[in-house]
């Protein structure tokens, strides 16, 4: 099935989503379930209502964009999830001063696994405030930074 590359479906759902008070994060596409995901942020968060509100004026608007080139699929909405990893420098400016964690391929400053609040996202790197104080981590460098889930 041919369909259209998804930083063109993102790039022409920026505005709808952000008509809607949303940001949308990424558009994924599942080809074995002939299915398009769109995960959507917001300020306060994402609710149900959130979701059916752009889920709706992705639908008339993709009508237009025609992703699939005619082909049937199955349309999604979804948040991001707690434990989305931070892929874009736009992902850790919405996280500036929040608990987040960050595993590392190798060991960096004596560990493979640092958590703290993220201070700043800089040229490629992380400036985490631990408990033992700031930690510059390159990004390069990680396996995995998504927020601290603490139960």
């Amino acid at each position: 099935m041919n369909i259209k590359p998804m930083k063109e479906v993102e790039e022409f759902l920026a505005p709808v989503a952000q008509s809607v008070g949303a940001e949308l994060l990424e558009a994924v596409w599942n080809n074995r379930e002939k299915s398009l995901t769109l995960v959507i942020d917001a300020p306060g968060g994402v609710d149900l209502n959130l979701c059916e509100k752009f889920h709706h004026a992705a639908d008339a608007a993709l009508d237009e964009l025609d992703p699939t080139y005619g082909a049937a699929y199955t349309l999604n909405c979804s948040s991001p999830g707690l434990d989305r990893p931070f892929r874009t420098a736009r992902d850790f400016e919405r996280h500036l001063g929040e608990a987040i964690e960050v595993h590392m391929y190798a060991p960096f400053a004596g560990a493979k696994y640092h958590e703290g609040t993220l201070a700043a996202f800089d040229a490629g790197e992380i400036v985490l405030n631990t408990k033992k104080g700031e930690l510059r981590i390159p990004f390069d460098k990680t396996s995995k930074v998504c927020l601290l889930i603490e139960v």
